[in-house]
């Protein structure tokens, strides 16, 4: 065992067994074929139950909707690369060369599926206890500084929920481009209301940030259209 995977398992919170396990987890697909993406889709269910079962107890009278809305900000990609980041993954993550090369270690796609995979590997070693344990030690101080209510809904989600109440067809999305450098790229993502014949753009540093950029702004330019005098 390396000193670094040492400190790790000390943030953590968990000695492995099977140390294998957590050098699968920091493997990613670039790497060989032994890697992380299995780990990942484990631990992402195992982080949802964990996450939904904190936020039971934290907020006891939020309803259903309110729980759901924060759980969805607390397991954002931007939200899981930021405690990647914390827990020093980037640093130990295994990829290609040319991966590297590229800055993958620090796109926050890769880091929040490493941690994602960090939980399904701490999971297998440990059992649920262990990893619901990691879960709350990661996500329990986000909670205590704030309430459901300043917790406010994503652009998709608002928009959708403003035509649904409309009886009209939900948006789509598309890429319509991608451009700069391979670790730096930016999106560009098209979202169309296809009961209004509408389109708008939005960039952003992940396909999930240009969406919800391009969302922001249709929800805007509907809203306006409609206050407008007839």
């Amino acid at each position: 065992m390396t000193p670094a995977l040492d400190a790790l398992q000390a943030r953590v919170g968990h000695r492995f067994d099977a140390l294998t396990l957590l050098d699968r987890a920091l493997t990613h697909k670039s790497f060989g074929a032994h890697h992380n993406e299995r780990l990942e889709f484990l631990g992402d269910a195992v982080l949802t139950a964990a996450v939904s079962d904190l936020l039971c107890r934290h907020f006891a009278e939020s309803d259903e909707g309110e729980l759901t809305r924060v759980r969805a900000h607390l397991v954002r990609e931007e939200m899981l690369h930021r405690l990647a980041l914390e827990l020093g993954i980037s640093a130990l993550l295994r990829l290609s060369e040319g991966e590297a090369r590229s800055g993958g270690a620090q796109r926050p796609s890769i880091l929040a599926d490493a941690l994602e995979a960090v939980i399904g590997a701490v999971y297998l070693d440990g059992g649920y206890a262990n990893a619901s344990a990691l879960v709350e030690r990661l996500f329990a101080p986000l909670l205590e500084a704030t309430s459901t209510t300043g917790w406010a809904k994503d652009a998709k989600t608002e928009l959708q929920e403003w035509l649904q109440a409309r009886r009209e067809p939900v948006p789509g999305y598309c890429i319509e481009s991608t451009h700069g450098r391979h670790h730096e790229q930016v999106f560009v993502v098209v979202c169309s209301v296809p009961g209004r014949g509408f389109e708008a753009r939005g960039e952003g540093r992940s396909r999930r940030a240009a969406e919800q950029e391009a969302a922001r702004t249709t929800l805007a330019t509907l809203k306006n259209s409609e206050n407008k005098p007839a």
